[in-house]
């Protein structure tokens, strides 16, 4: 069997973390959330077998003592329009020195060089960031607002729906996207945090399998010297901002 898996990665161990996996026809497998490197690791160990790629949304590769690496400098100009850029890391920050994304993939063995290709013996783990990936794969004219505001609800309702439509990760009919759905169209105070990093997993799933199955569907901002960012390639349509 062939996993690819999503960790939508806190910055620091403690805080939620989400994970999710699709199988090597790209549907979702599991989702679900933890806090310690020791729980992300027997996840993976339960429900990822035949590891290939990692996508994680956090921090990876930051050689940079201060500043901006060259992937969030490349990747700011391709979506800033749409409100998509990402955020700067730089050694300076605590928690970047180092990153617990690379010390997570030293441990498992990942290889974080965007030139390798990932096997089962030597998994790849690229970053990525959702923001951007959504703008690019669905042609949004900004970046969806459900992170935070009085109108998250809608901005969920609105990830739902795209999310949807990739008929590859098969959620029409799996259990726990189903659980998540209803959570986002009548939730209760406090669960559209509570369930925010796994829905960002799944898309980082997906886009681990994009990058094993359909690797002309992404492109890499930066380098694995520099630091980089796994997104889609700059789009050309029309930014458009809703407020």
């Amino acid at each position: 069997m062939v996993s690819y898996v999503g960790i939508d990665l806190a910055w620091k161990a403690g805080n939620r973390t989400g994970l999710a996996v699709v199988d090597g026809s790209g549907r979702l497998r599991s989702s679900g959330v933890v806090r310690s490197d020791d729980q992300l690791f027997a996840w993976l160990d339960e429900h990822a077998p035949g590891l290939r790629v990692v996508a994680v949304d956090a921090p990876l590769v930051v050689p940079n003592a201060t500043g901006q690496r060259a992937g969030e400098n490349e990747l700011a100009r391709a979506y800033g329009r749409y409100r998509a850029g990402p955020y700067s890391s730089s050694r300076s920050i605590p928690y970047f020195d180092p990153p617990r994304a690379e010390t997570i993939a030293a441990a498992r063995g990942w290889v974080t060089d965007p030139e390798h290709v990932g096997t089962e013996d030597r998994p790849a783990c690229i970053e990525v960031y959702p923001h951007p990936a959504m703008v690019g794969l669905f042609g949004l004219g900004e970046r969806v607002l459900y992170k935070k505001g009085p109108d998250r609800q809608s901005g969920f309702a609105q990830v739902v729906e795209l999310f949807e439509t990739l008929e590859v990760l098969g959620l029409g009919d799996h259990p726990r996207w189903q659980e998540l759905a209803r959570i986002v169209a009548a939730p209760l105070p406090g669960q559209l945090t509570q369930i925010e990093d796994e829905i960002d997993a799944v898309l980082c799933a997906h886009l681990a399998w994009l990058w094993a199955v359909r690797r002309e569907e992404l492109h890499v901002y930066g380098s694995g010297v520099e630091g980089y960012i796994v997104a889609p390639p700059p789009p050309t349509h029309a930014a458009v901002r809703s407020r």
